[in-house]
C-alpha cells in the first residue's frame, strides 16, 4: 500500500486508509457529511445506482435514533447511554439529543474507525452537568467495552444501549445475538436496547451490498426481519413492537412516511 494513501491522526500514530471505502464515510457522504474520499464518494455512488433509497435509509435511521433517545432520555428516564458503532458525527448527536432533554446525562461513544477518532473532541463536548466519552474498541469485543464505559457510567444504574445500523459488521449471527446478549447482561433491570439494521427483503438494497463487499470494504451481511426480531429476545418490547423505522413513534409534525417498501426496522425494548 503506498504511503501517501494514509494519513496520521493528529493525536497518534493511527492511520486512515483512503484506499479503500469505509462504511462509516460512506455513511457520512450519503448523509451530506463532508468527513470522507473520493473512494467513498465511488463505492458509496455506485450503492446508490443500484438502490437508490439507500440516502432515505439513512436519513431514516438517523431520525430513528433522535427519536428513541427522546424517548429514552424525556420519558423512560434514562440517564445513562452508550451509542456502539458511532460513525462520524454529524447534526443531533446521541449526547446533544440525551443533554437536550436531560442536561445530566451520561453518554459513552464506542468505534474502532481511526476518522472517527480524529473526531473524538467533537464527540466529546458535553454539558457541564453531564458527560461525554470516547472508546476506541471493537464490536467483537463486548468485555472490553464494558470494562471501558464503566469508567464513565455507572453500569449498576440502567443505561440506553443504541446499536443503529451496526450488527451487519458481524458475519455469524449466533455471534451477534451472543454479544449483544452479553452487552446487556451486564446492565442492570431497567435498561433499554435500542437498535435497527436493514433487512434483506429489498432486492435493490441485496445487490447493492452484494456489489459493496466485493469492493474491498469491510462487509456487511443482511438478516431477514425474524433475525433482526431475534436480538429483542429476553427484552420487554415497547409498542409498536419491531416496525419499519418511520413507523416507530413517527413525529407528527415530520413529513409522510416513504412508499411502504421495507428497507430497515428497529425497536426499542426494556430489560425486565
Amino acid at each position: 500500500m503506498a504511503q501517501d494513501s494514509l494519513r496520521p491522526d493528529t493525536d497518534s500514530t493511527t492511520m486512515i486508509d483512503t484506499t479503500v471505502p469505509h462504511s462509516a464515510r460512506i455513511w457520512n457522504y450519503w448523509l451530506g457529511g463532508k468527513d470522507n474520499y473520493p473512494v467513498d464518494h465511488a463505492a458509496g455512488d455506485a450503492f446508490r445506482a443500484v438502490f437508490p433509497g439507500i440516502t432515505d435509509l439513512a436519513r431514516d435511521s438517523r431520525a430513528f435514533l433522535g427519536r428513541a433517545v427522546t424517548f429514552l432520555a424525556a420519558e423512560a428516564g434514562i440517564r445513562q447511554f452508550l451509542d456502539i458503532g458511532t460513525g462520524l458525527p454529524t447534526a443531533d448527536n446521541t449526547h446533544e439529543i440525551a443533554q437536550r432533554a436531560a442536561p445530566e446525562a451520561r453518554v459513552v461513544y464506542v468505534d474502532n474507525d481511526p476518522l472517527v477518532l480524529t473526531h473524538a473532541r467533537a464527540l466529546l463536548t458535553s454539558t457541564p452537568e453531564g458527560a461525554t466519552d470516547y472508546i476506541d474498541s471493537d464490536l467483537h469485543d463486548p468485555e472490553t467495552v464494558l470494562r471501558e464505559a464503566a469508567r464513565t457510567l455507572d453500569l449498576s444504574r440502567p443505561v440506553g444501549l443504541t446499536m443503529m445500523q451496526v450488527s451487519g459488521h458481524i458475519a455469524d449471527y449466533a455471534e451477534a445475538r451472543a454479544i449483544i446478549g452479553t452487552l446487556m447482561s451486564a446492565l442492570p433491570s431497567g435498561s433499554y436496547l435500542a437498535f435497527n439494521d436493514s433487512v434483506d427483503t429489498n432486492k435493490a438494497n441485496v445487490e447493492a451490498t452484494r456489489g459493496y463487499n466485493e469492493s474491498g470494504a469491510v462487509p456487511y451481511y443482511l438478516r431477514g426481519p425474524a433475525e433482526l426480531a431475534g436480538f429483542f429476545d429476553g427484552l420487554e418490547l415497547l409498542e409498536p413492537g419491531v416496525v419499519p423505522l418511520s413507523d416507530w413513534r413517527p413525529d407528527p409534525t415530520a413529513p409522510g412516511g416513504g412508499t411502504g417498501d421495507v428497507i430497515a426496522i428497529g425497536g426499542v425494548a426494556r430489560k425486565r
